[in-house]
Formats: C-alpha cells, sequence, structure tokens
C-alpha cells in the first residue's frame, strides 16, 4: 500500500520570511515535521532549499503603494496566490496576510493559524492614527473566530487578545533563538574600524518611531569611551544617521538588516545589548522582542526600557539594567555603568544561561509543533 504524501502547510508573511528569525524558526520546525511547506513571501529570487528542505519559497512581486493601499493590493495578491495552493493548514504569519488566508482555508476545506507577532491595533506604525486602530481591531474581531490555532509571543499579549476578543487563550511561543555556543568575535571591530580601547554599544533591529534612538543618541554623548552601532533598516533610519551624524560624530555606525542565520556573530563582537523603545503605543509597552534574546545568547549584559515583560526577566535573572526611556541622563548613567562595572558584569554574564532555562527554546519549538500535531491528528 502506497505511503500517504507529507501534509501541506501554505505560509504567508508581508515581508520577506527569510529576514525572520521567527519565521524562520517556525519554517524549520515545521520541516522537521516532515510537512511540505509553501511560503508567500516578498523579496529576492529564492534559492533551492535556502530555507530547509521541504520549504519552498514563491517570492510575490511586492505592490505598491502606501498604507490602505498597499494593505488592500497585498491582500489580493495573498488571496490569489494562497487559492492556488491546496493545502492541509494556511498559516498567517501576521494578521495582514490573515483575510487573504482565510479565504483560501473556506476554500480548500483547511486550517487557519495565525501568528499575532504583536498587538496589530496597536504597532508604532498606528501611533496618532486612531483610524488605523479601528480597522485593524476590526479586522481582528471578524477574523480570530474563524481560525483553529493563534499564537503569540508572550504572556501580557496573549492575556490581552483573549480578554479584548473573548477568544480562548492564544499559545505562547516565545521569541528565542535557538539555544546554541556563541563565541566572542570581533566582527564590528574589524568591519568598521573601531578601536580594541572603545566599546560598543549595539541595538540591532528596526530602526523607526518609538525604537527610542534619538534619546539613545543623545545620552551616549555623555559616554565618551563608547561607540554605538546600529543593525538595521527602517523608515526612520535617515532621520536617525542625520541626528547622529551631528550629536554622535564619528561615534555612530549604521549597518544595513542582517539575515538572522548571520546576525549573531555580529552581535557577539558588541560591549552591550540595548533596547530603549519609547512605549507609545501598547504594542511597544507590552513587548518581549527576539533581540534581547538574542543578545543574551550572545553574552551581551543589556540596558533595555523598563516596560513589563523585559522588566521581569531582568527582575527574576539580573542580567542587566532597567531604564526609563524618556530620560536620557538615566540612559547615560546605565550605559555607563553597563560597560565599566566590572563586578556586575561578570555577574549578569554568568546569569546570562538561566534566562533559557525560564524561556527554553525547546519548549516553544515542540508546543509550536504541537499545534500542528493537533491540527493535522498526528498523535
Amino acid at each position: 500500500m502506497p505511503a500517504s504524501s507529507p501534509s501541506r502547510v501554505v505560509f504567508a508573511l508581508v515581508g520577506d520570511v527569510r529576514a525572520s528569525s521567527r519565521a524562520l524558526r517556525q519554517l524549520r520546525a515545521l520541516a522537521d515535521m516532515g510537512l511540505e511547506v509553501d511560503v508567500l513571501t516578498f523579496g529576492p529570487p529564492a534559492q533551492p532549499d535556502e530555507v530547509a528542505e521541504g520549504v519552498r519559497l514563491h517570492v510575490l512581486d511586492e505592490p505598491g503603494g502606501q498604507g490602505p493601499l498597499f494593505f488592500r493590493r497585498a491582500h489580493r495578491l495573498f488571496q490569489r496566490e494562497a487559492s492556488k495552493c491546496r493545502a492541509d493548514v494556511y498559516h498567517a504569519s501576521d494578521l495582514y496576510t490573515l483575510p487573504a488566508l482565510a479565504a483560501a482555508a473556506k476554500k480548500h476545506s483547511a486550517r487557519l493559524v495565525l501568528d499575532a507577532r504583536e498587538l496589530y491595533p496597536h504597532v508604532d506604525a498606528t501611533a496618532g492614527k486612531p483610524w488605523a486602530t479601528r480597522v485593524w481591531t476590526a479586522l481582528e474581531r471578524r477574523y480570530l473566530p474563524r481560525t483553529d490555532a493563534v499564537l503569540t509571543v508572550n504572556d501580557s499579549i496573549a492575556d490581552r487578545m483573549a480578554d479584548t476578543y473573548g477568544i480562548e487563550r492564544p499559545i505562547v511561543t516565545h521569541n528565542v533563538p535557538e539555544r546554541q555556543a556563541v563565541p566572542r568575535t570581533d566582527a564590528l571591530r574589524d568591519l568598521l574600524g573601531i578601536p580594541a580601547e572603545r566599546k560598543i554599544v549595539l541595538y540591532q533591529g528596526l530602526v523607526r518611531v518609538g525604537r527610542g534612538l534619538r534619546t539613545l543618541i543623545d545620552a551616549l554623548r555623555d559616554v565618551p569611551d563608547a561607540h554605538l552601532v546600529v543593525i538595521g533598516d527602517g523608515p526612520n533610519k535617515h532621520v536617525i544617521i542625520g541626528h547622529a551624524s551631528t550629536s554622535l560624530p564619528g561615534r555612530a555606525h549604521f549597518l544595513p538588516h542582517t539575515p538572522p542565520d548571520d546576525l549573531l556573530r555580529f552581535t557577539a563582537s558588541a560591549d552591550l545589548g540595548v533596547h530603549i523603545p519609547r512605549p507609545i503605543t501598547l504594542s511597544i509597552y507590552l513587548a518581549l522582542p527576539n533581540k534581547l534574546f538574542e543578545y543574551l545568547m550572545a553574552g551581551l549584559p543589556v540596558v533595555v526600557a523598563d516596560i513589563p515583560e523585559m522588566q521581569r526577566v531582568l527582575d527574576e535573572h539580573e542580567v542587566g539594567l532597567t531604564v526609563d526611556p524618556h530620560d536620557r541622563d538615566a540612559i547615560a548613567e546605565a550605559i555607563q555603568r553597563a560597560l565599566t562595572d566590572t563586578e556586575a558584569r561578570q555577574r549578569w554574564q554568568a546569569n546570562a544561561p538561566s534566562v533559557f532555562e525560564t524561556f527554553r527554546p525547546e519548549e516553544s519549538k515542540d508546543r509550536f509543533q504541537q499545534v500542528y500535531r493537533d491540527l493535522l491528528g498526528m498523535g
């Protein structure tokens, strides 16, 4: 009797999945289960087995336009392409693809999964735009009850979504990189010519309003032995580069987005990881970002904003300092201490592995795979 063919998943993201560490982890977890995965994505042309064996990238032409026009065009594009692919599960890797994949799942009598990486009605792009918050809230209210499983990144967001929409509490899979040894490198010093006696303060991630980079640059004026390195792109990058050129001349360096598989060797060449966003929206306020865990996996002490989820990590594990993201002087003092207090640095670095006993990468992977085992009746 012939063996049955593997179950098939259609996975979609508005963006390039190869630039998303979370998406890559999920795709590889699905491939490890022996599933066939078709990925609808934007970005450069795909290479064979670029993500994992059994994962096929279908690179779509990114539509033009901005705001509602862009999302309307993207919806039509994803709905057309997803409906062409018969699958057992349709996985929306963000809210923006959920309506399109819901239509495809209905057409093919398949299951539907949403990965709510953020509180989409309250992301930084909606700040000062109450109409945008209302639109995304209406979309969630309409489509969340149609999903067979909702994933999210931390307990605060899971609780908020369950309370807001009266749905079953989303399943939490944290933004934690795979456990690995990350040796110390000189990658940033070699690339940027930063002298060994100078300290490197690293920010990696999106460069946009709400990430606190302008205040960080101003604070570093009072930390004269430190260089700032920013790895990432975003709509606010040119403004931040201009501000740094006048406020921190010669000590601010900007690199483009680095693929997740290559990033940690750069992370491991810094002296301090920082993430001091201003919580201008609820999604920022409740965030527990991947970069925090990447800094710690690479052995860096951290200085982060005193927002709830990150504060909880530092309270429980003592791996750095939290600070009021609005207080420039306090940020400067925290960074100065984090770079120069040798005893504290050694203690924080020694404590870092304990974070990954609380936020176990293996547990998040297994929880994610269990969702699919349940949906597909795999036992």
